[in-house]
C-alpha cells in the first residue's frame, strides 16, 4: 500500500525571476567592464552569462518536473531537476576556464583600468540584484525542497561574493596602481567558482544515484517510528530516496500475526499519514509482515532472498 504525495505548487515563476535577474546583471556588469576595461569585472560579467544559461535550464527542467506521473513515468518527473543543477555546475566550470584564460593573458600583458568609480557603482548595483534574488530562491527552494532553486541560489550567492572580491580588487588597483592585482583576483574568482561547480555536480550525481534522504529527515522518521515501537510494533527495511522536490520512503511494518487484515491496514495508513505530517511532499509505501514469521526477519534487503 502507499500514500500519494502532495504535489507542490509550481516553481516555474521563480525560474523567470532568476532569468530576469541574470539579464539585468549581464547588462550592468557588461557596462562596468566596458567602462573600466577590468578583467576582474569581465570575469564577473561572464559568470552572469552562466547564471542566465543556468536559469533557462532551470525553467525547462522545472516545467518537466511539474508534469504529473504518467504511464511511462509512474514515479513522476521530479528527477529532471538534477539535470538542471548538473548542467549549471558544468557551465560554471566552463566559465572558470574562460576567466582563467583571460586573466593569465592579462597577467602577461598588463593593462590599466579606467573610469573605476562609475564602473564599481554599476557592479555594486548588479550585485544587489543577485543578492536579493538569491535570498528569495534559497527561501523557496528550502521550503519546497527544490534542488534546482537551491542550486540557482547558491550560484547567485557565489556570484555575489565573487563580485565583492572583484570590486575590492579593482578598488585596490585604482588606489595602488598595481595593475597585476586585477588579473590575479580574476584567477582567484575562477578557482572559487570551480569549487561551486564541482559541488553542484556532485550533489546532482548523488540525486540521480538515489542517495538516501539527509540525516535531519531520517531523524524525523526514526523519532516517529520510535513511538510506535513503544506500542510493541517493529519496523525494518526502511529505504529512502529523493527525486527533486519529492521524497520516497518505503518500510516494512511488523505486526502480531493474529491481527486482522483490517487492523493491520488501518495501522499502516496511520503510519503513512504521520510520516506525511513531518515530510509533506513524501510518497510513502508500507508492507505488512507478521513479526512471528522467521521470513519477516530476513526479508530486509532490496532483493528478496531465495527461500
Amino acid at each position: 500500500m502507499g500514500t500519494p504525495s502532495i504535489s507542490p505548487p509550481s516553481l516555474i515563476r521563480y525560474a523567470w525571476l532568476s532569468i530576469a535577474a541574470a539579464v539585468a546583471t549581464i547588462l550592468l556588469k557588461g557596462t562596468a567592464w566596458w567602462l573600466t576595461g577590468s578583467v576582474g569585472l569581465l570575469s564577473d560579467a561572464i559568470e552572469s552569462f552562466v547564471n542566465l544559461a543556468g536559469a533557462l535550464m532551470a525553467l525547462w527542467m522545472l516545467t518537466v518536473a511539474a508534469q504529473p506521473a504518467d504511464g511511462d513515468h509512474a514515479y513522476g518527473h521530479g528527477k529532471a531537476e538534477y539535470f538542471s543543477s548538473a548542467f549549471e555546475g558544468f557551465l560554471i566550470l566552463l566559465a572558470a576556464l574562460s576567466i582563467g584564460y583571460t586573466a593569465i593573458e592579462r597577467l602577461i600583458h598588463p593593462q590599466a583600468i579606467e573610469a573605476v568609480g562609475i564602473g564599481l557603482l554599476v557592479s555594486v548595483a548588479a550585485s544587489l540584484i543577485n543578492f536579493f534574488t538569491a535570498r528569495v530562491l534559497m527561501a523557496v527552494g528550502r521550503e519546497r525542497n527544490s534542488i534546482t532553486l537551491e542550486a540557482d541560489a547558491h550560484h547567485l550567492m557565489t556570484d555575489v561574493w565573487t563580485s565583492v572580491g572583484v570590486i575590492i580588487g579593482v578598488g585596490l588597483v585604482w588606489f595602488s596602481g598595481w595593475n597585476w592585482l586585477d588579473p590575479a583576483i580574476a584567477l582567484l574568482v575562477a578557482a572559487n567558482i570551480v569549487w561551486t561547480g564541482w559541488q553542484l555536480m556532485q550533489r546532482s550525481a548523488a540525486g540521480l544515484m538515489d542517495v538516501s534522504l539527509p540525516p535531519e529527515k531520517l531523524e524525523k522518521i526514526d523519532t516517529l517510528l520510535a513511538g510506535y515501537r513503544q506500542q510493541g510494533l517493529d519496523f525494518h527495511a526502511l529505504r529512502t530516496r529523493q527525486a527533486g522536490a519529492r521524497d520516497f520512503i518505503s518500510l516494512h511494518v511488523l505486526v502480531p500475526g493474529g491481527w486482522t487484515i483490517q487492523r493491520g491496514h488501518d495501522l499502516a495508513e496511520r503510519i503513512e499519514t504521520d510520516i506525511l505530517h513531518v515530510l509533506p511532499h513524501a510518497h510513502v509505501t508500507t508492507h505488512l509482515e507478521p513479526m512471528e514469521d522467521p521470513i519477516s526477519l530476513v526479508d530486509q534487503g532490496l532483493d528478496r532472498p531465495d527461500q
